[in-house]
């Protein structure tokens, strides 16, 4: 019996050693699985700042002013409102709160473009509480960067470190002011790299790393960290449909940073090189028509005329395959790559034609983006017409950039073609099956359609591909 009970005895404590090793090395997996980020913030909070921008808001004259000083003055009894001595209020002052962080001793801090832009007056909140106002040095909208300068010195500061080395998996952190809540942490992984973003822009010159680190209004402009403590993207855009964190955000890749830093501390303009093609995704269907291995590359539409591309030799249904020593995986790689070189470079393309692959030497020209355009010119016909939309002519950068031709619809009204689905934005290249090149092409096309029945009209909007909608003509 007592040989039996020592048996068990010995069972237990066999289970005992094993179970509390076990538990050890779970724990120390976990450590290795989940890094403690707080040695990163320590170090690094410092070199974070918080951005707040005003600017002025012009206040609309009332309709009736005395019925407006008696609205004011019931809601606020014995205070005067705030009236000049015409009547008209005053200038009313609209603020916002982003992110940023400083890359240098002497006081350069990089944040967004959407952050800063517009802005009046620029105020600059330091990680121990001093505040300086910012002096703008260069905004560039195509990558979304801005930077300013602070009257400061001997200033903590990022390292860069090479976002073409981030893989998709790597734990990442995020510090920033969501919600005005400053110098807030947030840590995730990274879920994609090369990620190209649907916008309202004609340019296309981002590949966006997709994270699911909590970002959220107020993060824009902040950094995002590797596990050493060097920023490998700076948050930009999130994917919400409440306004809130769902889960995927975009960073713009640190090599794309400095590279436009450079630029902008050189000369406060960015140049970017142009190639000079319209241009898809390769799918299925065109890999087999053109009997590849499998889709991948840039397809040519167009070569615009005139342009490096065409000096080259690139025609039309060529598909670019390498720009440069850079893979073309999806046709959004080639302009992200192109625009990384400024005009009169030299580069290498492989394209692959008739089933064999060729190479081609271009010398990049200079992208409309290098210029400041002026706002479309607007053509106004009258308020309210029977198409139920105003229309402006086209600038110079959207006929270049994305190579259409055509009029913009700038102003949409109750009519057939808001019940057609058209929006403020789009670019109508076609009406009645009629190409357009003009605003004076556009309203003599639409002088002459019949008073009733459907017409068609043909549209780009965002950057996608053509469609045709169907207008609804009524007496």
């Amino acid at each position: 019996m007592k040989l039996v009970q020592r048996a068990r005895l010995l069972r237990i404590q066999v289970l005992l050693f094993t179970l509390v090793f076990g538990l050890s090395a779970v724990s120390s997996d976990a450590q290795t699985v989940f890094p403690n980020f707080a040695d990163l913030v320590e170090h690094n909070a410092p070199s974070i700042v918080e951005i707040a921008t005003s600017r002025k808001v012009e206040a609309q004259r009332p309709g009736n002013d005395r019925e407006l000083e008696e609205l004011l003055r019931r809601l606020n009894p014995g205070d005067e409102p705030d009236l000049d001595i015409e009547g008209i209020p005053e200038p009313r002052r609209r603020g916002a709160v982003g992110s940023g962080f400083l890359i240098s001793a002497d006081g350069y801090v990089l944040t967004n473009n959407h952050v800063v832009a517009g802005a009046d007056e620029i105020v600059v909140t330091l990680n121990d509480r001093r505040v300086f106002d910012a002096e703008v040095i260069g905004l560039d909208e195509p990558s979304d960067l801005a930077l300013l300068k602070l009257a400061a010195g001997d200033l903590p500061y990022v390292e860069f470190g090479d976002s073409d080395a981030v893989r998709v998996g790597e734990w990442v952190l995020a510090i920033g002011s969501p919600f005005g809540l400053e110098f807030s942490a947030a840590a995730g992984i990274v879920s994609a790299k090369g990620r190209s973003v649907p916008g309202r822009s004609i340019y296309n010159y981002m590949a966006f790393i997709q994270t699911d680190v909590a970002i959220n209004q107020g993060n824009s402009g902040g950094p995002l960290f590797n596990l050493d403590g060097e920023v490998i993207g700076i948050n930009s855009q999130i994917l919400s449909s409440t306004g809130g964190s769902n889960g995927i955000s975009f960073s713009i890749p640190s090599n794309v940073a400095m590279n436009v830093i450079a630029q902008l501390r050189e000369s406060g303009v960015v140049e970017r090189g142009l190639l000079g093609v319209r241009m898809r995704e390769v799918d299925h269907a065109l890999a087999e028509i053109f009997e590849m291995q499998r889709p991948r590359g840039a397809f040519v539409d167009e070569v615009q005329p005139g342009s490096p591309a065409e000096a080259a030799g690139i025609l039309d249904e060529d598909i670019i395959l390498e720009f440069n020593g850079h893979q073309i995986e999806y046709y959004t790689d080639l302009p992200f790559y192109v625009g990384q070189y400024r005009p009169g470079t030299q580069a290498d393309i492989i394209i692959f034609r008739n089933g064999e692959l060729a190479n081609k030497t271009v010398t990049l020209s200079s992208s409309p983006t290098n210029i400041v355009a002026a706002a479309d010119p607007e053509v106004v016909p009258e308020r309210r017409n029977r198409l139920g939309f105003r229309i402006s002519e086209l600038s110079t950068e959207t006929r270049q950039l994305g190579g259409l031709s055509g009029v913009r619809i700038v102003e949409l009204n109750d009519g057939p073609g808001k019940e057609a689905g058209l929006l403020v934005g789009d670019v109508i290249v076609a009406l009645n099956r009629q190409g357009i090149t003009s605003p004076d092409e556009f309203r003599a096309i639409a002088g002459a359609l019949p008073e009733s029945g459907f017409v068609s009209v043909r549209i780009v909007r965002e950057g996608q591909g053509p469609t045709t909608r169907a207008l609804e003509l009524t007496r």
